[in-house]
């Protein structure tokens, strides 16, 4: 090794060094983009995939959507089939010959929200919702009964931090409100059906 190769080395480490730092440095003074949820609203692209929410007086249990979930993660339990009166779009309850929807529930624990299962409904009762977490204590807490939850008409499930923060911070506030009067989310970015 020469002196001149010697010297060459430690220049290019340095200057190496230095090059790395001027970019750690830019990094280390740029403003944070850290959010404080749920006290501030997270912002999400406008087709975002979130919990479904699930319209069961439209569904006709025609097990379209269980068919083509690629997880297996959609159950669905009925008395008979079910038919949509033209007139009002949704299931004639009253008409002996429909069925009951005994079961519709979704696993999360499995779910990948590709949002497959809402293109082959033939009576678009199934959207991708705004909502985005399901945090909870069992894994059971993460199958939800849509079946269950219209019988107390909400049309997605309210989850457990919402519950805890809708008295405090304003914009939950409105969230729960929009859950707990069964209202969909806005679908004003969703994809439109061909026809």
């Amino acid at each position: 090794m020469t002196v001149k190769s010697y010297f060459q080395n430690i220049y290019d480490n340095v200057k190496s060094i230095s090059i790395g730092m001027k970019i750690t440095l830019k990094y280390c003074f740029q403003k944070t983009v850290t959010v404080q949820y749920p006290e501030q609203r997270l912002t999400f692209a406008p087709r975002y995939r979130g919990i479904h929410e699930f319209e069961a007086n439209k569904c006709i249990a025609c097990d379209m959507c269980a068919k083509a979930c690629p997880v297996d993660c959609i159950y669905i339990d009925k008395t008979a089939p079910r038919k949509i009166d033209k007139k009002t779009g949704i299931v004639n309850m009253s008409d002996p010959k429909n069925g009951q929807l005994v079961r519709y529930a979704i696993d999360y624990s499995k779910c990948l929200f590709c949002a497959l299962c809402t293109e082959p409904c033939p009576t678009d009762c199934i959207h991708m919702g705004k909502l985005h977490d399901l945090s909870s204590y069992t894994r059971e807490d993460v199958v939800v009964e849509f079946a269950q939850l219209d019988k107390q008409n909400l049309r997605t499930p309210i989850p457990l931090w919402m519950e805890r923060n809708a008295g405090t911070i304003p914009w939950v506030k409105e969230e729960y409100d929009r859950v707990k009067s069964g209202t969909l989310a806005t679908t004003a970015a969703d994809i439109p059906s061909v026809k």
